[in-house]
């Protein structure tokens, strides 16, 4: 059984969300929350829409993406239990795995092109916790809310 990813995006991440779920399509099982155009719409709904999947258990991992992936990033990291981090290049999505246990990466379509996208989903995903020494650390971020 394929791993159930959520995606979401507002317009300006429109096109990004839909080649990475093209480009991924064969390992992944995608729970797309939007948007579905590039009709302007609010990032902050879709961040939140792919934080309250994992959440619910519905998702193991997510991917959200807007303009930067600055304000999608931090709706999303609104809720105690998500940790997103927005990453520029595969060492960040490895980084934010490996220590912060990362359950959601952000993107930029308008910073990343899609090569270098496909690169950061591929090594998230792929890219296991550490645990040890990083588990009092991750446990402290959901305790601050």
């Amino acid at each position: 059984m394929k791993t159930k990813i959520a995606i979401g995006s507002d317009h300006a991440g429109y096109h990004l969300k839909e080649a990475i779920k093209a480009k991924f399509s064969n390992d992944y099982q995608w729970l797309d929350v939007g948007a579905n155009t590039t009709d302007s719409v609010d990032y902050p709904d879709f961040g939140a829409a792919v934080a309250k999947k994992i959440i619910e258990g519905e998702a193991e991992k997510g991917i959200v993406i807007c303009g930067s992936g600055i304000g999608i990033s931090i709706a999303a990291n609104r809720f105690p239990q998500i940790r997103a981090a927005l990453c520029t290049d595969s060492t960040m999505a490895r980084l934010s795995r490996q220590h912060n246990d990362a359950n959601i990466v952000a993107l930029g379509e308008r910073l990343t092109g899609a090569e270098i996208a496909f690169d950061i989903v591929e090594t998230f995903m792929k890219t296991s916790y550490e645990g040890g020494r990083h588990d009092k650390r991750v446990t402290k971020l959901s305790q601050l809310c």
